[in-house]
C-alpha cells in the first residue's frame, strides 16, 4: 500500500530550495520518516535508532560526512550531538549549496538545543503533526486555508461563501475524532487494533523514550500526571492542584509539563491579551497533541462510546483546534500565533489566530446550527477590535452568515 500524501510535502520541498538542512520535528509514529522519504525517495537513509548505524555515524562523524556530504536523511538525529558540530563544518565548506540534508527528531529539547548552538542560519525547522483529516481521506488541503495567504478583510467572507467543496460527513468526522491522526490506527479504523496499538505506543513512550531521555525521572508520578491531563484536556491547568494530587512540588509539575510538550504529547494554548478588554485570564489551556491520546487515557475504546462521554464538547474543541493548526501551518505564512481567550467573568473564545494576515477569532460548536445569542462574546470581540470577521465552526452543512461579520462554517470543510 502506497503511503498517503502529506500536506507539508510542498513546504518541505520549498525549504530545501533555500536551506542546506531541513529538520522535521514531531512525536513518534506521526509519519516523519515516511514524509522525509516521500520528499527525497532517492536519498540515502540512516536511522540512528539502529545500533549499527548509530555506531557508524557517532563513532566517526567526520568520516561518515566525508562519505555522505549531501543527499542524506538522518532519522532521530538528536541521538548524536557530535554529528551537529561536524555537520556545520561540512555545510560551511560550500554555503551556497542548498538541499543537502533532511533530519528528523522526536525530542524538541535536545534537537533544538543542538540546532541553536551549531546550525543557526543554516537550517529550517518544521514541526510535523499527526495526519490531518484531508490526508486520511486522500483529499487536497481544504480551500479554507487559502484565506491565510492574504490579509483578512471584508472580501474574506465572500471568498468563504464561494467554497464549493462538499463537507465531510459527520460520521466520518467522528471517526477521525476518535482514531486521531497517527497513521497506523487512523488508517485501519479497527477498535481492537486501535487500543492495542495505543497501549504499545504509550508504554514505549514511557518505558523507552522518557526513561532514556530522563533516567532520573519518577516514571510512576509522570504517568499519573499524564492520566490526570486526560481530565484536564481543554481546561486551564491549576498546577498547584495537580501537584497536590500526584504528591510532588509545583516546580516538578512545571518540569513534567515541559517534558510532555517537548516530546510532542501535549501542547499549551496561551491566553490572548488585549488592551481593549480588561480582566482577561492569562493562564494557558492545554490539549493533547492528538485526540486519540485523550480517548486512550480515558479508556474510551470505540467511537460508539461518545454518546455517554461527559467531556465530549471539550475534546471536540481540542480536535478542531488541532485540525485548524495543522492546516494553517501549510499556508505560505510564518510567525503565526494561536491563543485562547477567557475573561474572569467566563466569556470565552475557543481559538484566536494571529499573523501577518490579521486576527481571526473562532468559536467551535458540535451542534449543526448556532444562534446569534450563543456567540455574544465573539460578536463583542470582533466589534471592539474592529475585525473584518469572526468564525463559528460547527456541524452545519453549508457556509452561511449568522450576523453581518460572523460566518458559520462546516467542520467538514476544515
Amino acid at each position: 500500500m502506497e503511503p498517503l500524501k502529506r500536506n507539508l510535502i510542498k513546504k518541505i520541498n520549498n525549504l530545501l530550495e533555500f536551506f542546506p538542512v531541513v529538520a522535521l520535528l514531531g512525536g513518534r509514529q506521526c509519519g516523519k520518516t515516511t514524509l522525509a522519504k516521500m520528499c527525497r525517495p532517492d536519498w540515502a537513509y540512516f536511522d540512528l535508532e539502529r545500533d549499527d548505524v548509530f555506531d557508524r555515524v557517532n563513532g566517526d562523524s567526520l568520516l561518515f560526512l566525508a562519505e555522505h556530504h549531501s543527499n542524506i536523511i538522518i532519522d532521530e538525529a538528536q541521538k548524536s550531538p557530535i554529528l551537529f558540530n561536524h555537520l556545520r563544518g561540512v555545510i560551511d565548506q560550500d554555503r551556497s549549496k542548498k538541499g543537502r540534508f533532511l533530519l528528523t527528531g522526536s525530542s524538541s529539547f535536545d534537537l533544538l538545543q543542538q540546532i541553536t548552538e551549531t546550525l543557526a542560519g543554516r537550517i529550517a525547522v518544521l514541526e510535523i503533526p499527526p495526519m490531518k483529516m484531508n490526508e486520511l481521506e486522500e483529499n487536497t488541503i481544504p480551500q479554507f486555508y487559502q484565506i491565510f495567504n492574504h490579509t483578512l478583510d471584508h472580501h474574506t467572507i465572500d471568498l468563504l461563501k464561494t467554497i464549493q467543496e462538499k463537507p465531510l460527513a459527520i460520521k466520518a468526522i467522528k471517526e477521525h475524532f476518535f482514531y486521531g491522526g497517527y497513521p497506523e490506527p487512523a488508517i485501519s479504523k479497527v477498535p481492537f487494533f486501535f487500543k492495542n496499538w495505543m497501549d504499545s505506543y504509550f508504554h514505549q513512550y514511557i518505558n523507552r523514550d522518557i526513561r532514556t531521555l530522563y533516567p532520573r525521572l519518577d516514571l510512576i508520578k509522570y504517568r499519573r500526571l499524564l492520566s490526570m491531563l486526560s481530565y484536564c484536556n481543554g481546561r486551564i491547568l491549576n498546577k498547584s492542584d495537580i501537584a497536590r494530587e500526584i504528591e510532588v512540588g509545583e516546580k516538578t509539575v512545571r518540569d513534567y509539563l515541559e517534558i510532555i510538550a517537548g516530546t510532542y504529547f501535549w501542547f499549551n494554548l496561551p491566553a490572548y491579551k488585549s488592551s481593549k478588554i480588561k480582566n482577561t485570564i492569562s493562564m494557558p489551556k492545554g490539549y493533547f497533541v492528538d485526540s486519540s491520546l485523550s480517548f486512550f487515557l480515558r479508556k474510551i475504546e470505540s467511537a460508539e462510546q461518545f454518546d455517554a462521554f461527559p467531556d465530549f464538547g471539550r475534546f471536540f474543541e481540542g480536535f478542531v483546534i488541532q485540525e485548524i493548526i495543522r492546516g494553517v501551518n501549510t499556508a505560505d505564512t510564518v510567525n503565526v500565533d494561536f491563543f485562547h481567550y477567557r475573561t474572569k467573568k467566563g466569556a470565552v473564545i475557543d481559538l484566536i489566530i494571529n499573523g501577518s494576515f490579521g486576527t481571526l477569532p473562532i468559536e467551535i460548536k458540535y451542534a449543526s446550527h448556532t444562534k446569534k445569542k450563543q456567540i455574544s462574546t465573539l460578536i463583542d470581540f470582533v466589534d471592539k477590535h474592529d475585525l473584518p470577521l469572526g468564525l463559528v465552526i460547527n456541524n452545519c452543512q453549508e457556509v452561511s452568515l449568522i450576523s453581518q461579520k460572523i460566518i458559520q462554517f462546516p467542520v467538514g470543510l476544515i
